[in-house]
């Protein structure tokens, strides 16, 4: 079967140091955490710190000190969407929000507190009669305290937004907080990285640990700067007879663009369109690291650095944010990812296989992250333990959004899951996955505009899930920089009925149903441990809506899952290694249970007790 191909490889531990823009400094040592929790709303709610108290997250992700910051909590939509500031006025929510990084330290020392920083999407119209400009523009006026953040890098703020080509400001209305306009700013305007710059200084002045950085919407700006950039973008990669060739342009100087887009309609792209994608994250990246990497960390040497990105249905080119980034910028220098993967995952379609679940996403940003910390934002309020088993069976941190505190039973999941995943420390923190067959993501193919090929990688995938084989997701990219031993690699050029037929006889078996999703991992600091990870999904649902979709429901009261009984497993071992004992682990029974196996060569036989949602099974080796 020639799309399948064996290779060579041995399990290593990877000690990951992040470099500086010119290669010459480490910037950043590796942060991991296993538990984190993050809030929009409500955080200013008598519940709230008792609840981190029971919990015990190692980060916490709540706060807001960008754009929605400095647009809002003067005004008198301060408390509504999206902020819920809990005072109004810059300088009282300023001194709340380091009372409140400060009790955050205070229950613990160690707990990363890590504020949203809206980078670019302001809120305010340029003029409000009768009353002159409002939200932002308002602030920029007459509410910039130099004292605080120095001078003003330019006097007037249209001269940061990203305009249309005539000129104009680009703007819209769709969210209509407080009946104010939506307009953005352009990150590779310099003075609005100066802008961004003062911000951060403040917030880490406000006590925070790190930001957690959104909004990387570059529209189909044409000021100044995005021209001479999109300009300079096509002389690094073309030459002339290249330029006039593959895009028509005879004299790059004097080209007018009736376009410089970023995301849009797959079906609809071109290769300028691609360079023009290429360019918008190529440039957000760079802004990126020249404002929150290489000024944020000359203020705090080990400040943390994260992006809140979108990948739905791994959406490319209308969507993600890093869809064209390539490798050696894919998360480089950020201490954990964020990915949404919105209204896709959070609810269940049983009788149609559909699991509502990341577990794909998951893989795929483990793959391209090189085992760093990871989380999925599922807008998930319903079902809280497949949210937080699936991110720890995976390598994530639980749990992305909505850690439903105010819910007393959500709650008490919450809190007996994450004290699940501290016992247990040194089996989840940093541990490498386990996998006897590789999945490839076909990335460069997304970057020449391929994305049937991202399809197939679905189909792909899912029978794999369904199959319960071992895999891991590497992108096409790094694959030649992975070592491999014995695993076999699959393409999305393998034909789905060809990989069924030729799955490995040799690999590891569950006799699982196709609700229970399977994944293997090594601890980071043991090599004598083999650990397997089981995700019930089953459950019963709620009824479906009015429209006949499924409902994600209402929350934890709908979550209802069915235990899975004990189903066989036979898996493979690692050459020479000897079991000493294998020990079942669920979050919902307080001690191990110690299960009978047997073992002959390679093969290890147990039966996996009933488990509610989240089992583990540890093979402790000799």
């Amino acid at each position: 079967m020639s799309k399948f191909y064996g290779t060579l490889s041995v399990f290593v531990t990877l000690i990951l140091t992040n470099l500086s823009a010119d290669g010459a400094e480490p910037v950043q040592v590796r942060h991991d955490f296993t538990r984190m929790v993050a809030h929009w709303d409500q955080y200013s709610s008598p519940e709230y710190m008792e609840f981190i108290k029971k919990a015990q997250p190692e980060l916490v992700q709540v706060g807001f000190y960008g754009a929605h910051f400095w647009s809002l909590v003067h005004t008198p939509h301060f408390g509504g969407y999206p902020a819920h500031f809990p005072v109004r006025g810059l300088k009282e929510c300023g001194n709340w929000l380091r009372d409140l990084n400060r009790r955050l330290h205070t229950i613990d020392e160690k707990i990363a507190v890590v504020g949203h920083f809206n980078i670019e999407f302001l809120v305010g119209d340029l003029v409000s009669h009768p009353d002159g400009p409002s939200g932002f523009f308002k602030w920029y006026h007459d509410g910039w305290d130099e004292k605080v953040l120095g001078p003003k890098p330019v006097e007037d703020p249209l001269d940061l937004l990203q305009k249309k080509s005539d000129g104009s400001p680009i703007s819209q209305k769709g969210y209509s907080i407080g009946g104010m306009h939506e307009y953005w700013a352009c990150l590779r305007n310099p003075a609005w990285q100066k802008v961004l710059k003062a911000w951060l200084r403040h917030g880490v002045d406000l006590g925070l640990d790190g930001f957690i950085v959104n909004y990387f919407y570059r529209h189909d700006c044409h000021c100044e700067h995005c021209q001479t950039g999109f300009r300079k973008h096509l002389i690094e990669r073309y030459s002339g007879e290249e330029l006039k060739s593959k895009f028509g342009i005879t004299d790059l100087e004097g080209h007018r663009f009736e376009e410089i887009v970023s995301w849009h309609p797959p079906e609809e792209t071109t290769p300028l369109r691609l360079e023009m994608l290429s360019f918008s994250q190529i440039s957000n990246k760079q802004a990126f690291d020249e404002v929150f990497v290489r000024y944020g960390r000359s203020l705090k040497e080990d400040l943390i650095v994260s992006q809140w990105n979108h990948l739905g249905n791994f959406g490319q080119i209308n969507g993600d944010e890093r869809c064209l980034l390539p490798a050696e910028l894919w998360g480089r220098d950020e201490t954990y990812l964020w990915y949404s993967t919105g209204g896709a995952a959070n609810f269940t379609n049983l009788k149609d296989r559909f699991l509502g679940d990341g577990t794909l996403q998951a893989r795929y940003i483990r793959g391209a992250f090189n085992d760093r910390p990871f989380t999925l934002g599922k807008y998930e309020n319903t079902r809280i333990r497949s949210a937080i088993a699936e991110m720890a069976a995976n390598g994530g941190a639980p749990m992305g959004f909505y850690t439903r505190f105010t819910d007393p039973e959500a709650r008490k999941v919450i809190i007996l899951y994450y004290q699940f995943l501290k016992k247990y420390d040194a089996l989840f923190r940093g541990n490498l996955p386990h996998a006897e067959v590789v999945l490839v993501f076909p990335r460069s193919r997304v970057h020449r505009g391929d994305v049937g090929s991202v399809e197939r990688f679905r189909r792909l995938g899912r029978a794999l899930l369904e199959e319960h084989v071992l895999f891991e997701i590497v992108p096409d990219d790094l694959l030649s920089g992975k070592k491999l031993q014995g695993q076999t690699v699959i393409t999305s050029d393998v034909d789905l009925t060809d990989l069924l037929e030729n799955l490995p006889k040799n690999r590891s078996k569950f006799e699982a149903p196709f609700t229970v999703q399977v994944s293997a991992s090594r601890p980071a600091e043991d090599t004598h441990e083999l650990d397997f990870h089981f995700v019930n999904y089953n459950r019963k649902e709620p009824p479906h809506g009015a429209d006949g979709k499924p409902s994600p429901g209402g929350g934890i009261s709908d979550e209802k899952p069915i235990p899975i009984a004990g189903f066989v497993a036979k898996v493979n071992l690692p050459e020479k290694s000897k079991v000493s004992s294998v020990v079942f682990l669920s979050p919902e029974n307080p001690n191990p249970l110690d299960l009978e196996w047997q073992s002959e060569g390679k093969e290890l036989n147990f039966k996996v007790p009933e488990f509610k949602v989240y089992g583990v099974v540890r093979a402790l080796l000799k």
